[in-house]
């Protein structure tokens, strides 16, 4: 597929890997659709974007929210042949601490958010995206979800984040096994330590400290650096069922 004829939905795009990939959509050519509770971020990057771009409220754990939000979507650009998941929560506490065990609706909400949101959204995008004509491989689309190294080298007061975001790095091959059959591939991209919002509030010395963890470079990602995979798993066909590290050969300490 190339990039100007992609029409995406971007799930968490107001900001962070979702507004890079939201970016790197439209300057290649494209258009999509932010899915976001960020009413005003995702106002302003949709005003900020032009005509290939739209904004909806959707609260990726709830049905209804992603029906509405595909039918916007459809509404606007007439379908929809990518989808890339960038939703997410973070969450840092241990099982048993000095405050107590770990509270079981906070372990619920990332699980909800991260999984849960993931595969409702996967699920309702792929029964509009089959209806697609297909290309000369028949392809109709590309789902793209985020996992985190977290899945495989979690530290320690991240269970909750660690066993969603496996979660979401398990289900990508039986989902691509059983969406081939319709020429939907499904792709997982495992970030690092990757420069968002949610590093912004550090200070300096930290952010200092968990760049030198990476191996090469020795730095934290970018945000477009994940758009970037982005774009190459969209336009090359043979890139499926599979969860991509993205993040300088880093492994994660225990804490």
């Amino acid at each position: 597929m190339k990039c100007h004829e992609v029409i995406a939905i971007v799930t968490g795009g107001a900001s962070g890997l979702g507004e890079a990939t939201v970016r790197k959509i439209v300057e290649e050519g494209g258009r999509a659709v932010i899915f976001d509770v960020n009413d005003e971020r995702g106002h302003a990057l949709s005003e900020e974007l032009g005509d290939n771009v739209g904004y909806t409220r959707v609260d990726v754990t709830k049905e209804a929210d992603v029906i509405a939000g595909l039918e916007q979507a459809l509404a606007m650009f007439g379908s929809i042949n990518v989808t890339v998941n960038c939703a997410g929560i973070a969450d840092a506490s241990k099982v048993i601490s000095k405050r107590g065990v770990h509270a079981l609706a906070l372990f619920e909400k990332v699980i909800a958010v991260n999984l849960i949101g993931t595969f409702n959204v996967i699920r309702l995008a792929a029964e509009k995206i089959q209806h697609n004509e297909p290309n000369k491989d028949g392809q109709r689309g590309v789902i793209i979800n985020t996992a985190s190294v977290a899945a495989f080298d979690g530290q320690i007061g991240q269970a909750a984040y660690s066993a969603s975001k496996g979660g979401v790095a398990a289900m990508t091959l039986p989902i691509a096994r059983e969406l081939a059959e319709i020429g939907v591939r499904v792709m997982t991209i495992a970030p690092g330590l990757i420069e968002t919002p949610m590093f912004a509030s550090l200070p300096e010395p930290a952010r200092e400290a968990l760049a030198k963890m990476t191996p090469f470079p020795k730095r934290l990602g970018k945000p477009s650096e994940y758009a970037l995979l982005v774009e190459s798993i969209i336009q090359n066909g043979l890139l499926n069922g599979e969860v991509i590290r993205l993040d300088g050969a880093i492994r994660m300490q225990p804490k």
